[in-house]
This record gives structure tokens, C-alpha cells and sequence, in this order.
């Protein structure tokens, strides 16, 4: 099969750079019925260039390219070992390449393998089938929204919306309350892919499983296609909006399927999915592996571009922050403001700052920026260049954030999601602020990178390294300030009492 690399660096390429026609429907709709000028709309305008950008460009769209995750269907005799082999290669060159963000961590000594190869990462699932081509499927699902998968064993007791018992109102509760617990962590507005029933295990495969529907079908099932179309409509009036802002568009995309169980469980299974909704395949020719046909889009049809102008426009009320950044000018900062980074930033995330519990930090943080952000980083002779960089989930440093604000001077993080009460106190003890960047939008804050000014850490692999970046007009939000306010707090209520009515009228 000569042309079977080729193919598959190709179903990687596109998967991680050009969103399927489904998605960028869904995303278009999201767009004109969010209300104009708010926190959600501002969101949604940088999500829309971010998509053009990758596309254009060929770049991530998301930083977080995920755990690559492929579905096979083989013809009887197609020698499933060959593919296998020639699926890691593709995927370690496309590491290589920059297309995606080396993401294989070894469970037990930390150490990230650098090409996305390791044991049992890709993901690669086989099954046979009576048809002369090759099927193959592939989704980038990033740990943000990897992580607000959740897990029903029914009867339950939910917040807000009480007992669920074992029938579809119940699973129904627990489908709105998948939505409402992902907030702005999974990347709202998302999508979610449910098994009703099966094993723990094989029900969370199954989940993810129906991720590979487009997002327009209808469920052959009519009882499960009015579910999903009611879990679509009343997850809407919930309010969690994009990134979790508060706003109309919540949800995407709702599938369904129902597998058998065993009398004593049963399970709802939530693969969650956020905007950044990164799946595509191909059907390969099996004696030559060139790709005879494109699943989810057609490569000859014009991509229709998202953003309207510039995208992201401003308004001129932006307030300007050159780091390092003063006690007083973050003071004066309050929940919604936007606010323009220029000078230098420091990228932080998980092992930066378990790091920093026990050591000095390499650089000096005093009035510092801190961007939660692994990005993907390619170098270029003696030079490291930013390929994509946005925002990573926030809460994972929630256990040291507060320490590293107040034993280094940290004036600004940056990260997306918001943080928790112990955070929020060291804001206001200490003089800091937190801004929400857009997450999934790594092409838009990747060209706002003027220059990589050196990197630290580096032993903890790419994503985990500390890089000091030169950026100007690096755009966010301000969602938590140093007077005690949160965006995210106040969403999360009063979404939770929005969920109350909506469960109860339901």
C-alpha cells in the first residue's frame, strides 16, 4: 500500500486543523443566536477566527490535540498488524510536524515520550467488515473536555435536580447535569455522546462512540431522538454559554444510543466534547491505501469561513497590561473587563507548579503574567516558534495556585475555566488576578507570540516546560478579581438554579 502514509498524515492533518462541515454548522448557529456584546459573544467571535486561522494556516486549532483515537473497519485479509504499524508512524510524524502536540505521558515515571507513541496511546480500535475499502475514523478529544466525562449509576441523587431514577427521565437528569457540571472547563458550548446501559468500561467506549455521528442526523431510535432533541433544547436554557460566561448556546450536539446491561446496573456513560469538536475520516483504498473517499466532508467543496471581519474586534476600552504588572494597576481591574497583554509571559501548568511547591522557580516571578499553557512548539534552527498556545483547565493547579501567588509575587494567571475559593482568597490577599483566555482558540493567542525568549523546566517534556514568551495585545477576560468577585461562582449558581426549573419542568 504505497500511498497508505501519505493518507493517514493526511486524516491527521485535516482532523486537527479543519473542522468538519457538521461542527462549523452547529458552531454558526451558536453564534447568531448569542445576544451581541457579551462576555459569550466576545468568546464565540475569537472562536470563530480561531477556526479560520488553523484552517487557513494548517495549524492546531486546539493546542490540546488529545489522546488520537481511531475506529477501523477492515475487509476479511487486510493484515490489521501492517495498519497498526503504519498508524504510529504517521502519528509520530505528525508530531514532528507540529500538527500534533506530543501528548504521551508514562503513567509511572512522568516522562512524556515526545512523539505521542508510548503503551496503548494511539487508540486504535479494529473490527472487520464485508466491504472492499478501508474505514478509518478518527477523533482529537483534549484532556479539558477528556476530563468532564462523567459517569451515572442509576438510581442517584443529583445536585439540583434530585432523585434520578432508573428510566429515561432519569437518564434525561443526568444529561443536563453533564452539561451543567462541564461550565466552562469542557470548553462550552459542546457536545456529548451518551451510552444508556452496558458496563462501566464498555459503556464509556460506546459514549465516545457516538461522537462519531454528525451532528445534524436523526436518531434512527425514535424514542432516543426525542430525548436527544429535549436534552438539546433544555440544556440551552441553562445559561452556562461559551466558556462558561453565561449565554444562550450550552450544547451542540446530543447522542444517544441504549445497550443491554445486567439486571443489578445501570449505568449513563457522558463522553463529553467541546467546540473544538476534531473528528474526520476516510475510506482507503485497500491495495493501495490512497484515499478513495472522505467521510463528514467533501475536500472539493469551498470551507465557509466563520468569522465575520477581523473577528474579534475592539472596542478601545481594552485595558492595557505590560508586564511586570504593579499591585495597583491590578486593583483597579474588576470581573468583565477585557484586558490586552503585552511584554513577557511565562507558561505554567501541572508540573510547573508542583514544581514550584518544593523549589525556587527558574525565573523571576515578581509582577509576573502565568499562562496555564502547553503549547505546541516546533524549533526552526536554533529557535523555538509557537504553533499553537491556548489556554489549558485552571482548576488542576487549584491545590498550589494560591502558594505560587503568594510566595512569588504573581500578578496575573491566565488559564480558562476559573479557579477555586482558595485561589480567589489569595487574589485578594495578595494583589492578583485571574483572566479567562478562550480555550481551544491555540491559532488566535499563538499569533499574538511575537518571540519565544527561552524556555525552562524543559525536562518535563514540551507541553510542561516553562516558556517565556514575548506577546502583545494577548486578549482575555477578567473573570476573578482582587476584590473577592468571580464570573465563574456566580455562573455556576445561578446556572444551578436554572437547572432546578429546568429539571423540574421537565
Amino acid at each position: 500500500m504505497q500511498h497508505l502514509a501519505a493518507s493517514l498524515l493526511e486524516l491527521i492533518t485535516q482532523t486537527s486543523t479543519n473542522l468538519p462541515p457538521d461542527v462549523r454548522a452547529a458552531m454558526g448557529v451558536a453564534i447568531e443566536t448569542e445576544t451581541p456584546m457579551t462576555q459569550s459573544a466576545q468568546a464565540l467571535s475569537i472562536i470563530a477566527t480561531n477556526i479560520d486561522m488553523a484552517a487557513d494556516d494548517n495549524g492546531p486549532i486546539c493546542q490540546d490535540t488529545g489522546m488520537p483515537t481511531f475506529i477501523m473497519h477492515t475487509p476479511v485479509g487486510v493484515n490489521q498488524i501492517v495498519l497498526k504499524k503504519a498508524i504510529k508512524e504517521a502519528v509520530a510524524a505528525a508530531t514532528k510536524l507540529g500538527k500534533l502536540r506530543p501528548n504521551s505521558v508514562d503513567s509511572i515515571t512522568g516522562k512524556n515520550s515526545g512523539d505521542n507513541l508510548g503503551t496503548e496511546t494511539p487508540v486504535i480500535h479494529f473490527e472487520q467488515w464485508e466491504n472492499e475499502g478501508i474505514e478509518i475514523k478518527l477523533i482529537l478529544k483534549g484532556g479539558g473536555c477528556e476530563n468532564k466525562n462523567i459517569q451515572y449509576s442509576l438510581p442517584a441523587d443529583l445536585d439540583h435536580l434530585g432523585k434520578a431514577g432508573r428510566d429515561l427521565a432519569g437518564v434525561k437528569k443526568c444529561l443536563l447535569h453533564a452539561v451543567w457540571q462541564a461550565q466552562g472547563q469542557g470548553c462550552a458550548p459542546g457536545a456529548i455522546g451518551v451510552c444508556i446501559g452496558s458496563d462501566r468500561g464498555h459503556g464509556y467506549v460506546l459514549a465516545k462512540e457516538q461522537l462519531f455521528r454528525t451532528l445534524d442526523d436523526v436518531n434512527p431510535n425514535p424514542v432516543l431522538a426525542q430525548l436527544e432533541a429535549e436534552v438539546m433544547e433544555e440544556s440551552n436554557k441553562l445559561g452556562v454559554g461559551a466558556m462558561g460566561f453565561g449565554g444562550k448556546a450550552s450544547l451542540i450536539g446530543c447522542k444517544v444510543m441504549a445497550a443491554n446491561r445486567l439486571p443489578a446496573s445501570f449505568f449513563v456513560s457522558v463522553a463529553y466534547d467541546c467546540w473544538a469538536f476534531r473528528r474526520l475520516g476516510v475510506i482507503l483504498n485497500a491495495e493501495t491505501g490512497a484515499i478513495d473517499r472522505w467521510l463528514y466532508r467533501d475536500p472539493a467543496q469551498e470551507v465557509k469561513r466563520m468569522a465575520e471581519g477581523e473577528g474579534f474586534a475592539l472596542t478601545g476600552n481594552e485595558v492595557v497590561l505590560e508586564a511586570p504588572v504593579t499591585e495597583e494597576q491590578v486593583r483597579k481591574l474588576k470581573v468583565g473587563d477585557v484586558v490586552l497583554i503585552r511584554g513577557t509571559m511565562y507558561t505554567g501548568r501541572d508540573a510547573v507548579h508542583a514544581h514550584l511547591m518544593k523549589n525556587p522557580p527558574p525565573v523571576d516571578l515578581n509582577g509576573a503574567v502565568l499562562y496555564h499553557c502547553g503549547p505546541v512548539m516546533l524549533k526552526d534552527g536554533e529557535e523555538w516558534k509557537v504553533k499553537a498556545a491556548g489556554p489549558t483547565t485552571s482548576s488542576r493547579e487549584e491545590p498550589y495556585q494560591a502558594t505560587v501567588i503568594k510566595n512569588y509575587g504573581v500578578r496575573v494567571v491566565i488559564g480558562k475555566g476559573g479557579m477555586g475559593a482558595k485561589t480567589l482568597a489569595a487574589l485578594k490577599d495578595y494583589g492578583a488576578v485571574y483572566l479567562n483566555g478562550i480555550g481551544g482558540a491555540a491559532q488566535f493567542y499563538a499569533r499574538t507570540v511575537k518571540k519565544v525568549k527561552g524556555v525552562s523546566l524543559m525536562e518535563f517534556g514540551i507541553p510542561e516546560a516553562m516558556w517565556e514568551l514575548d506577546v502583545h495585545d494577548f486578549a482575555a477576560i477578567v473573570t476573578m478579581d482582587s476584590h473577592g468577585n468571580s464570573l465563574h461562582a456566580d455562573v455556576e449558581a445561578a446556572t444551578g438554579e436554572q437547572l432546578t426549573v429546568v429539571g423540574s419542568a421537565s
